[in-house]
């Protein structure tokens, strides 16, 4: 299966998993959760899908690459106790918690999630004094005399054989205790992921035109060569710093990520026509309609393969618009569960001191009260979970940027910004965090308007310029498969998109274009 398939099955058997009764006891007995295997070459994303599964489930997160423990640190160091047997003292040989299940603990410390889970890469690859005990941990989940908590689930993940030399294979007995996944390297399943999370639109039209270069192991007279879904995505990162910072981005770079020299030197041409492209077509005059007519006049006349660049130019453009604007709208939740939280303790405080009649205070005496003791144990929180969750592998991009805006908002109200310049009104009031709140929401509504705009003149361009042919087809399907896209079109409409949307076969279209783009070669492109 692919990389999506995957994480699908794993999240339902997580969810599975964490099942408890009427009694607050797990439905499946901890010793009949098989520990997934996820067995698949290097570089197709295994760790990165556990990261996503244990964000979205919202449980902990503990990883370890088995490679580098030895039986020692595994399993825990030896010691001499006493203990008495009928009356009889003897010297036992106990062991120390293991590293592993020592780090579990700590995570649970951290972040106070009971439930989680433990990922242990390269499972098979481990040293031969440790494959017995690692054999053993996998059917009873024990190191040593240490076992893994109750409610954290064993994930794990190798590499065939053929990608490494140093796997051991497991008996049928252990296969058999196992939840074993294949995954299989998949470019349409990647390509939704980069979709979303904006990988650099230069190698996602690349890969879209050359998708047999999306993942190749090649062994030549010169050792291996080889290109995986981790080395495009490490080397569209670099590429965005790189353009950031106005350095080259060229072949020396490109081979240090995508390592078969051919492909390398086959993505750095693209990479100068791509920049070309970017250059003469004005995408941020496109979204905000003041694109030159001359602009649709040579997308008109443009090749297939210009204009799959071109549309990846306003695909990414595009959403990265989206994702900014959805991910500040939850910012924006978040902010306003955050302000009803201090006016609740607000309120229930005026109520135990208010009138002899016990009754609350009134909005009024509510809104000017003094929130700065109640803003500061808020903002220190905030803090101290955001610090949490990073040191534990669990702080989304969407979630550290609801708490900055959250603590941003709690720092200006506690200097005195948006404080009501009244006679007696406290520098932090309810009503200066209502004020400050106030200017947070005009933003938002601001940015959602340019937003919408922007969507309606990115569907208005490829109108003019290509009709209803292949671009508004890529255009379509990017927005469907882009969370973010779909987040704000469902919450705020978009009557072109539901439009195109209706109108295009999209499994019947989606077919010859996939062929069509599969037909493009860009060795033309090098002369």
């Amino acid at each position: 299966m692919d990389i999506r398939q995957a994480k699908q099955q794993i999240e339902n058997a997580m969810q599975a998993y964490f099942l408890k009764d009427e009694f607050g006891n797990y439905r499946l007995p901890t010793q009949r959760q098989r520990p997934v295997f996820l067995l698949g070459a290097p570089g197709i994303g295994k760790t990165a899908i556990m990261e996503q599964i244990a964000q979205n489930l919202e449980v902990g997160f503990v990883s370890y690459s088995m490679t580098h423990h030895t039986r020692q640190s595994a399993l825990g160091l030896p010691f001499i106790a006493k203990k008495s047997y009928d009356g009889v003292e003897y010297d036992v040989s106990e062991y120390t918690m293991s590293e592993i299940i020592a780090a579990v603990y700590d995570s649970m410390e951290a972040t106070g999630r009971r439930e989680g889970i433990l990922f242990l890469d390269e499972i098979n690859c481990v040293s031969e004094t440790l494959t017995p005990a690692m054999l053993q941990f996998l059917q009873y989940k024990v190191f040593g005399r240490h076992r893994v908590p109750d409610g954290w689930i064993v994930v794990t993940a190798g590499n065939p054989p053929e990608y490494n030399r140093t796997v051991h294979d497991f008996d049928i007995a252990t296969w058999d205790r196992l939840k074993r996944i294949d995954v299989e390297p998949d470019f349409g399943a990647w390509r939704e992921y980069a979709v979303e999370t904006g990988v650099h639109p230069a190698v996602l039209t690349y890969l879209d035109i050359e998708r047999d270069h999306f993942y190749r192991v090649s062994t030549t007279v010169d050792g291996k060569t080889f290109v995986t879904a981790r080395g495009w995505d490490d080397l569209s990162s670099m590429m965005k710093l790189y353009e950031e910072q106005g350095l080259p981005v060229d072949e020396l770079l490109i081979g240090q990520y995508v390592q078969d020299p051919e492909i390398a030197k086959r993505f750095s041409v693209y990479y100068d026509l791509f920049t070309k492209y970017r250059a003469d077509y004005q995408i941020d005059r496109v979204l905000t309609g003041d694109a030159d007519a001359a602009i649709v006049d040579r997308a008109q006349a443009a090749a297939f393969d210009e204009r799959v660049s071109l549309m990846g130019l306003l695909v990414d453009a595009l959403g990265e618009t989206l994702r900014d604007t959805v991910t500040e709208d939850r910012a924006t939740a978040f902010v306003h569960s955050e302000l009803a939280a201090v006016k609740e303790v607000l309120a229930s405080e005026g109520a135990g001191a208010g009138t002899d009649s016990g009754a609350a205070a009134d909005e009024a005496d509510l809104e000017t009260t003094d929130a700065t003791a109640l803003v500061r144990e808020a903002t220190a929180r905030i803090q101290r979970t955001m610090q949490t969750e990073r040191k534990a592998g669990l702080l989304s991009d969407e979630r550290y940027v609801s708490y900055e805006r959250a603590i941003n908002l709690f720092d200006r109200a506690l200097r005195g910004e948006g404080a009501n310049p009244a006679a007696g009104v406290p520098v932090c009031s309810f009503d200066a965090l209502r004020a400050l709140f106030g200017e947070q929401l005009d933003a938002l509504d601001a940015r959602i308007e340019r937003t919408s705009a922007a969507l309606d003149h990115a569907f208005a361009f490829v109108e003019d310029a290509f009709g209803d042919g292949h671009e508004m087809l890529i255009l379509v399907t990017d927005l469907s498969a882009n969370k973010y896209g779909m987040a704000f079109i469902n919450d705020h409409g978009c009557e072109r998109y539901f439009a195109h949307n209706r109108e295009l076969l999209f499994y019947e279209r989606g077919a010859d274009l996939a062929d069509r783009i599969n037909r493009l070669d860009l060795t033309a492109s090098e002369s």
